[in-house]
């Protein structure tokens, strides 16, 4: 049969697609994704710091400014918020992706507190399809929250829930409605004729003016036009020309609003797939996915947590590790490391590594309790339990491991750890299912053992 080269290089161009017939797209890139394995505030700030700096791109594709990173970079500290890790480091492009709900009042205040500290933030884009934030959503988050009174999320009151919800209602305001003032006063005046008649009749809260509404989205239009682009095209290009693209998720597996405790959740996807989705990459395309999970447990808000600690070992372990939230300041709840949803989380997102983080905070505890599995009256989980109700009774069978007494910040490899913590790492890689390629062991953006250079398995790729 004759060769169809001729044929084949006419489909490339009229796709514009970068392949030949029946060849795949570059391989040479790499596509990261790398979500938290708990609840939270398990330090993907400093994983994505970096990872981040030897990629292309960084992307955040979901969540909105009520989940924050923690970033120290040369000795200072950064609180990131709605923006990606990404805008610290030279010479990457931070994407903000369709998955996520913009506030643009607090994103512009994030923006201009990093410029002051000497932080180019030029190089941001932001997805044209991403949804914004209005102060009514804010307003219905607080209200909704008091109303709800024992039974309450303990959302964040940033209206981020809110937004999300007009988006799969399908009465959202996104970007790219900005640029035409007559669609975004047509979209304004629907969402507030319902929401108007809930904050008045039923929770006694004045009237959100059509106006008032429409003026506050357009004092960021001018600003934020030169940012705006298709961000899904923008990364699949990167990646066709061989450059790499990091997602940085927010929040974490356990707050997914699928897999994650319901109804104590976020109100998006922060696991792998929901960043293929929050982002505009394929799902074929992601050669990594990375779990960050800390050496014990934390929690922020209401809902279930099997091995949380009331005790001075709590207190312990929250003011050793300085477990306040990044955007809330709220003292986190402490436990130990829970083994079953560590697995957990590897299956839902098929993690390729773990980066485990704060194991120097153990430093010093005699004798260090792991959760292998649950009881729940009277029978044994070794896995995450179907039911939320047998979540919410479980309780925790502990493994006890040796602790260590020597300072472990200045390790660098595995072997330079002491042998006690060799083998609490070993334990918690076993339960977690995948390897673990990266223990943090101090705040600073050095303080790493490293045993699988992703780095070097990236600029591979």
């Amino acid at each position: 049969m004759p060769p169809l080269s001729g044929k084949a290089d006419s489909i490339g161009r009229a796709m514009h697609h970068p392949c030949r017939l029946g060849e795949r797209k570059n391989e040479n890139m790499a596509a990261i994704v790398i979500n938290g394995a708990q609840w939270g505030d398990e330090g993907k700030g400093k994983a994505t710091d970096i990872l981040g700096g030897h990629v292309d791109f960084v992307c955040k594709p979901n969540g909105g400014n009520n989940a924050g990173h923690t970033v120290v970079v040369n000795g200072e500290k950064y609180e990131l918020k709605l923006l990606p890790a990404g805008i610290l480091t030279p010479n990457v492009t931070p994407v903000i992706g369709n998955g996520v709900v913009v506030n643009l009042e607090a994103l512009f205040q994030e923006i201009d507190g990093l410029e002051s500290r000497g932080a180019d933030c030029s190089r941001l884009r932001i997805s044209s399809n991403a949804h914004l934030v209005g102060p009514y959503h804010q307003t219905i988050d607080k209200v909704t929250e008091r109303f709800l009174g024992k039974r309450a999320i303990g959302t964040t009151g940033r209206g981020i829930g809110p937004c999300y919800a007009d988006k799969v209602n399908r009465i959202g305001i996104r970007v790219q409605d900005l640029f035409d003032e007559s669609i975004l006063r047509q979209k304004v005046e629907g969402t507030l004729r319902s929401k108007n008649e809930l904050l008045v009749k039923l929770y006694n809260r004045p009237a959100f003016e059509v106006d008032e509404m429409v003026d506050y989205f357009l004092r960021y239009r001018d600003r934020i036009a030169p940012m705006v682009c298709d961000t899904s095209l923008l990364l699949n290009q990167a990646l066709d020309e061989g450059k790499s693209v990091l997602m940085e998720g927010g929040q974490a597996t356990m707050l997914d609003v699928d897999h994650g405790t319901y109804p104590f959740v976020t109100s998006s996807n922060p696991s792998a797939g929901g960043a293929c989705v929050g982002s505009g990459i394929g799902p074929t395309r992601i050669t990594h996915a990375v779990g960050i999970i800390k050496a014990y447990t934390t929690r922020v808000g209401a809902g279930p947590f099997p091995t949380e600690l009331f005790d001075e070992s709590g207190e312990y372990l929250r003011e050793t590790g300085h477990e306040y939230g990044v955007v809330t300041k709220r003292p986190r709840r402490c436990g130990w490391f829970d083994g079953v949803v560590a697995e957990y989380a590897t299956r839902i997102n098929g993690f390729t590594d773990m980066f485990v983080t704060k194991l120097d905070v153990l430093t010093g505890i005699k004798e260090i309790p792991v959760c292998v599995a649950y009881e729940v009256d009277g029978k044994r989980f070794d896995h995450m339990p179907e039911s939320q109700s047998d979540f919410h009774h479980a309780k925790p069978i502990y493994e006890m491991l040796p602790g260590w007494t020597e300072d472990i910040t200045g390790a660098r490899t595995f072997d330079e750890l002491p042998e006690n913590a060799q083998k609490y790492m070993k334990r918690l890689e076993e339960l977690c299912g995948t390897r673990v390629s990266y223990i943090g062991v101090g705040p600073g953006r050095d303080e790493n053992v490293v045993i699988n250079d992703l780095v070097a398995e990236i600029k591979g790729c």
